[in-house]
This record gives structure tokens, sequence and C-alpha cells, in this order.
């Protein structure tokens, strides 16, 4: 048996409290990771997820499903693993003039294109339409952003996530062209870097994911991180210039690509 969170109409102000994570079903259940069920997908109830390492994922039919994965599949950004191929790909990216990275210029875009991008092996999506207005009021509040990537005035690709604090939450990513969400995920990667942000959550484990250097944490490793990292000043600035991409690599940029201070600079409240 799992809790149930009570209705809209037995607490209006989405203040019950989510079980401990530990509490998630194991192994041995046939969903483990599955947490609580119910509830409603407002910015509060979401915040108070996220910040417990927490997360809903259900399908349409379905009521809202509330999930704490263990082990947890994540991205250390100093461990982002760039392959040969990947970076002949930004290289050439950074220096053509038709491509760039934008943050936030399309974000309803690209959560459509995550949500109905087919993808292999998967018959449908659970970006359902409850979610998708969620995360679209989440992201007018402010904790919610697309990573985008452009190819002259197209958007081909991209992803978005939350981020509370000095915390980053993978949830989805796109591709309308050939490496474009890895691009995308690079320059992530990137921004990460400069504004003191060491881990991004990936959720769930993939062999995609771990070829680029996630790797699995315990749940006490993870929410000891969150414990860090979530209430600490969340960055402020949530722009891409393209002297970014050095705390990638340096290699990658052009002798005569422009740089800018602000980019270049470490984020003075990262920790």
């Amino acid at each position: 048996m799992i809790p149930w969170l009570p209705s809209p109409e037995d607490d209006p102000g989405d203040d019950a409290p989510f079980p401990p994570p530990r509490q998630a079903l194991g192994d041995e259940s046939p969903a483990p990771g599955l947490l609580a069920a119910g509830g409603r997908l407002s910015v509060k109830r979401l915040r108070r997820a996220y910040a417990q390492g927490i997360f809903p994922w259900f399908s349409i039919g379905e009521p809202v499903l509330w999930w704490s994965t263990a082990p947890r599949m994540v991205l250390q950004v100093q461990d982002f693993k760039l392959h040969r191929s990947l970076k002949k790909t930004l290289r050439h990216f950074i220096a053509d003039p038709r491509c760039e990275i934008r943050i936030d210029s399309a974000f309803a875009e690209v959560l459509e294109h995550c949500a109905h991008t087919p993808r292999e092996g998967q018959a449908g999506t659970w970006i359902v339409p409850a979610m998708q207005r969620a995360y679209r009021s989440w992201h007018l509040a402010g904790d919610v952003h697309s990573i985008e990537t452009w190819v002259d005035g197209r958007l081909v690709g991209g992803l978005y996530g939350v981020s509370l604090g000095r915390m980053f939450y993978g949830e989805s990513m796109f591709a309308l062209a050939t490496d474009a969400s890895k691009i995308a995920l690079a320059a992530l990667v990137a921004f990460c870097r400069v504004h003191g942000i060491d881990w991004i959550d990936c959720q769930q484990q993939t062999g995609h994911l771990a070829r680029l250097g996630a790797a699995p944490v315990s749940r006490e490793a993870f929410q000891a991180h969150l414990a860090k990292t979530v209430a600490a000043e969340p960055v402020r600035d949530w722009s891409y210039d393209a002297s970014t991409w050095r705390a990638l690599d340096p290699a990658l940029m052009p002798a005569s690509t422009p740089e800018t201070t602000a980019a270049t600079t470490p984020d003075p409240a990262a920790p």
C-alpha cells in the first residue's frame, strides 16, 4: 500500500507533507520507487516534491503518482564525457554563425516537442496534458528552463528541466536533427559549470546517459546533496553567451570568437 495525498478540497493550500522518500517501494515491488499518489500538480507542491528528490510520473487515466527512485541516475558535470565525435560536432556548431544556443526563448515549443517527438522503444509519452500545464505554470514562476539548439532560426533540439538553488533536475529532451539534443545537454553542462551547479538529476538509468558520464548514486547520497544545494542562492542570469562553451573545453572556441566577461566569470553566488 502507498499513501494517498489529500484532495485539493481537503488540502486547498497543498500543505500536506509527502512521506519520507525512504518509504518508497523497493525493488521487490512491481513499482520500485513509487512513494505516494494523489494531490495535484501545483507549483507549490512541485517545489516541495523536487526539494526532497520526489518527482511526478504517470499516464493518462491515472492519478498523480509521486516517485523517489533509488539508486538515482545523476550526471556530475565534471564527469561529462565529451566524446571525440561530439567534440567535432560542437566545434562546427560553435563556429557556424547560423547556430546558437538559447535559453527560455521557446519553452512551450520545447515542452511540446518533448511530449510528442517519437522515441525508439517508447509507445507513448509520460508528459501528459496535466504535466504540460503544470510545467508551463512552473516555468512562468521562474524555476523551469529550456536549453535550446537553434540552426538557421529553427529550433532543432533541446531539453527542459527544473532549477532549485544550485541543483538542476533534467526532465526530457528531443532532437529534430542529428545530435541536437546532445548539443543542448553539452551547453547545459557548460552553463552548470560556470554557475556552480555540480549535479544534474537524470531520474532514470539509461545506457545513453551512462555513455555521457551519468552514474547511479544512492538515495542517501542524493538526499545529502539536495540538503546542501536546494537552499543555496539560485542562478539569477539564465542567458547563454557563446563563450560559456569554454567551461566545457577551451579548445572548442575558435580564435576569433568574441568573449564577454559576464559569461566567463564564475557566478559570484555559486558555492
